[in-house]
């Protein structure tokens, strides 16, 4: 019998021969298998400088979409003005593409271009 990848083994607690045996010379240990999950691929949201968008409006997003205090939306602001692209955080896939819409939806509203984007890690 097959129940959800368990196998029923009988196990005999009589002498091979005897009274007690039915012919079935299996015992062992039932097991459940677990099966192996694998890790969900991860994302990178980034952010793109332009010469647009104002410091203070960067720093809000990081701070309302990635949970960035002041000093850590300070820096990665900083890091995406001087070197153009800067992190915010690494996500499962739907997490990630979530955040960049709301990035995007958010900034255009407020009538800035900034760019959000998600990379595979």
């Amino acid at each position: 019998m097959e129940k959800e990848g368990l196998r029923e083994v009988r196990l005999s607690a009589g002498k091979p021969g005897g009274p007690d045996d039915d012919g079935d010379a299996q015992t062992g240990l039932v097991v459940k298998s677990r099966p192996k999950t694998k890790k969900p691929a991860m994302y990178k949201v980034l952010l793109l400088n332009d010469d647009y968008t104002p410091m203070d409006f960067v720093v809000q997003v990081l701070e309302m979409f990635f949970g960035k205090s002041r000093e850590e939306a300070m820096q990665i602001m900083m890091h995406v003005h001087r070197r153009g692209v800067g992190l915010c955080g690494v996500y499962t896939f739907e997490v990630a593409e979530t955040k960049v819409m709301q990035v995007m939806d958010f900034s255009r509203r407020h009538q800035h271009p900034l760019q959000c984007i998600m990379e595979k890690e």
